[in-house]
Formats: C-alpha cells, structure tokens, sequence
C-alpha cells in the first residue's frame, strides 16, 4: 500500500524558476496500468461541470479545465472520474480520475497570461489494491537552459513602454500596459509584471 501525495500545485512560486521558464503551464499524466482499488488522481478544488466526447472526458469549472484522453482503441466503456460512491476515501475530497491503462490526463496550472490557477491543486490517492505505474510530462513556459537573470518572456512589445512606464502609464492605462486576465499586457518588463503570489 502507498501513501497519498502531498497536494500540490505544477506551478512555481520562487522567482528563480519563474525567471529561468520553468514555471509549468500544464502538466499530462500518462497512465501506464490499471489500478484495481485506489490510486486516483485527486482535484480537491475543481467543480464538476462535464461533458463527454468521443474519445476524450473534460471536466471544467469556470477557470479550471481537465481533460482525460482516452487513447485506446477501446469505445468509451465507463466514467472516466470517479463518483464519491465509487472512489476511495481520499477521491472523495474533489473530482478524482481513476488510472486506467492507456488514458492520458491533461490539466493546465496557469492560466493564458501566467497568472497560476489555484484550482490546479492536486493530490495523489494511495494505492489500495494493485499498482500504479504513470509517467508525467511538465510543459513549461518557456526552455529551462537560460540565465536566471534574463527574466523569462516578460518583454515590452512597444519600444515607449519604458518611458510610459516612468510617467506612471501602469497605473493610468492598466490594461494595455500590464494586461487582464484574457490578454498579457504591452509592457510586462518595464512595468515590473510578476505573478500576483510574488508581490
């Protein structure tokens, strides 16, 4: 029997990291066996709003998406989560995906501007009966071999963004400058842009 993996997030919170673009915008849990009892992949702050494809399970909540692939060739032939009646006790903390041989899970930890989505947070339920064996591929913003000092993406896409910046524009013209939620802003390094979990 294993023990539950401390939850966690795929994100980073240290500047090192973020600046080398290893900060990890999705994370895809290929599932290499079966698991008999146990062993879920456990989302304790996702809500369930689903839906089905033919080959593929999304579970979304209003800024939070997982998708489940089923890659077999087999026609979908259950739920692909886990039903707190049908999962083990730690399952039932959130939405669970039951490890299935040949399914691949997909969810993202950041939202498109790099803002991190605390709704990635995930956990690993122990191994009842059976075993587990998966192999998990991190996609990062951006390559990990640079300079920490070279500050990741975050550039200024107008060559008067360092000016305006001095005048003040962050705050007079916030969403040009610095950007929303839906869009990166025009002048991220001059104006100083870092996850809000950093301030």
């Amino acid at each position: 029997m294993t023990v539950k993996s401390k939850e966690s997030y795929d994100y980073f919170a240290d500047k090192v990291n973020i600046d080398r673009g290893e900060h990890r915008l999705a994370t895809v849990r290929m599932y290499l066996t079966d698991v008999e009892e146990g062993g879920e992949t456990v989302f304790p702050s996702a809500e369930d709003i689903s839906f089905y494809g033919a080959r593929e399970f999304v579970l979304v909540s209003k800024t939070f998406q997982i998708r489940l692939i089923i890659c077999n060739q087999e026609p979908p032939r259950r739920k692909a989560y886990v039903s707190h009646e049908d999962g083990s006790e730690c399952a039932r903390n959130g939405i669970a995906v039951k490890p299935r041989r040949g399914d691949a899970l997909l969810f993202f930890s950041l939202h498109p501007t790099a803002v991190p989505d605390i709704s990635s947070l995930h956990a690993g339920c122990p191994v009842i009966e059976g075993e587990k064996w998966s192999a998990t591929k991190w996609i990062h913003v951006d390559s990990s071999d640079k300079n920490a000092e070279a500050g990741g993406k975050c550039t200024d896409q107008n060559e008067s963004c360092e000016g305006w910046a001095a005048l003040g524009e962050r705050t007079k013209n916030t969403e040009y400058t610095v950007g929303s939620l839906d869009l990166p802003g025009h002048c991220r390094r001059s104006c100083k842009i870092q996850p809000a979990f950093m301030k």
